[in-house]
């Protein structure tokens, strides 16, 4: 571990144990006495560390005015919770992310926690890392460099050319687009741009570009209040200002999940006399939001608008025709 990481373990050996021998520091740290003394030396004189030698305990300690009490050294500092829930995200965001584009830069990030939690007696780092798993189903992965490409392109407010394609068309178009902001929903990113074709905020999902080429200009500067009244108002990424309301029933079942989902911000729930439950949210677009009525089987029902129930009936009628005729036999 590095000098920085010395610092913060003995202060935390310190905290944690009330007076550690300098024999005890010196195993903790692999340090050899020469560099243990300079250490100590320094956090006393350059960073104003409380640390006393007790000749009673035989050990290092806080002063008493200090004891109990978290010294703050300069920098960037966590405590022992803290370093374990960054710890987590990273599991989170390398289990989220097939290509492992923003683990491989997040990765010195997790090392130096690691080296922050301690190395030698101390195994809870790397017991954290084996015990987290994380499962992402039919996530929908994006190029590394497309997306690292975006991601300075935003950062540096340039504009972006698009090679993009519009699944429901099947065709491919070219867009220059000012982004304005990343967005990671469910199975993959979007990004959140001024598109100067249509000269309006539009949502791209990053696994349909095709090739992002930064452009010398300016990326147009739109309001974030602006980008979320436009985008965030309705249900999930086929948001929009145009709202309408659903209004869904569930059965006894599907209710005791349900009831503790969040499908929307603004949702309204009813449980009813007999375990069923209503849900009533907005929505900008029928799409997306009948992919998840229709998970739910039979155990739901649209019951407003009938547009979005004859929506979800089209979808099961043609369903249930895959079935109609029974396979031939291998």
């Amino acid at each position: 571990m590095d000098r920085t990481e010395r610092f913060y373990r003995i202060e935390r050996l310190i905290r944690a144990r009330g007076s550690v021998s300098f024999e005890t520091l010196r195993t903790e740290l692999e340090v050899s006495p020469a560099t243990l003394k300079r250490d100590l030396q320094y956090l006393r004189d350059r960073l104003d560390a409380p640390i006393v030698y007790d000749r009673l305990d035989n050990g290092y300690r806080f002063a008493g005015d200090a004891r109990g009490t978290a010294h703050e050294l300069p920098g960037l500092w966590f405590s022992d919770q803290e370093i374990h829930a960054l710890l987590t995200m990273h599991q989170l965001i390398q289990g989220l992310d097939a290509d492992s584009m923003l683990g491989r830069h997040l990765q010195p990030l997790r090392d130096k926690l690691q080296g922050l939690l301690g190395s030698r007696g101390d195994a809870t780092a790397a017991e954290l890392l084996r015990r987290v798993h994380v499962v992402a189903a039919a996530r929908r992965p994006v190029d590394a460099r497309i997306f690292e490409t975006i991601g300075s392109a935003l950062l540096e407010r340039r504009r972006l050319e698009l090679r993009y394609f519009t699944r429901g068309r099947g065709a491919e178009s070219r867009r220059e687009v000012s982004p304005q902001r990343l967005t990671h929903y469910r199975s993959t990113w979007y990004l959140d741009a001024w598109c100067h074709r249509s000269e309006g905020l539009r949502r791209f999902a990053l696994d349909a570009v095709r090739e992002a080429t930064v452009q010398p200009a300016r990326a147009k500067e739109v309001a974030l209040a602006s980008v979320r009244a436009e985008l965030d108002g309705g249900y999930g990424v086929f948001a929009g200002r145009r709202l309408q309301w659903a209004t869904l029933e569930f059965g006894a079942e599907a209710a005791q999940w349900v009831a503790t989902e969040q499908w929307h911000p603004q949702q309204q729930t009813q449980r009813l006399a007999d375990g069923r439950l209503q849900l009533r949210l907005p929505y900008a677009d029928p799409t997306e939001l009948a992919m998840d009525i229709l998970r739910h089987g039979d155990q739901v029902r649209v019951l407003a608008p009938q547009a979005l129930a004859d929506e979800v009936a089209g979808r099961l009628r043609r369903a249930a025709r895959w079935y109609d005729t029974a396979p031939d036999a291998a």
